[in-house]
């Protein structure tokens, strides 16, 4: 089973994100739902902190992946959600530190809210991913 990513010409290729992903029919899929900075106990973490609240729900993420026998680099999509009001660029920092090197990254969309689920909630990350 074969992941195709799509990175038409005449268009940017960023090491970041792909354009498009062709998932085949027969590929098993894992749907993961959003991740954020809440530890085994359910306590919101890193109150205030985007960078560090970024790095626990990656690392929620990848304990779901992992679940699954699946890696960072079965990520098909991800959507990342963070209040209207944090710096992007450090929350983009903590998931270059993930994903470091990797070739063809996810799809990627980010959407600015006014609020999360939480009031402490800075960012929620959600995904899916094409299981080995």
């Amino acid at each position: 089973m074969k992941v195709e990513f799509v990175q038409p010409a005449g268009m940017y290729h960023s090491p970041v994100f792909s354009q498009g992903i062709i998932i085949p029919a027969s590929a098993r899929i894992l749907i993961i739902g959003g991740q954020n900075s809440v530890n085994e106990k359910g306590e919101v973490m890193h109150k205030g902190d985007v960078a560090q609240q970024t790095a626990l729900a990656l690392s929620n993420l990848q304990k779901v992946l992992e679940a699954a026998g699946a890696g960072l680099e079965n990520l098909v999509k991800t959507t990342i959600i963070m209040r209207a009001d944090i710096d992007l660029g450090a929350a983009f920092a903590e998931w270059m530190k993930v994903w470091g090197g990797r070739p063809n990254p996810p799809t990627v969309t980010a959407l600015r809210v006014a609020g999360l689920a939480n009031p402490d909630f800075l960012i929620e990350i959600e995904a899916q991913a094409v299981l080995p």
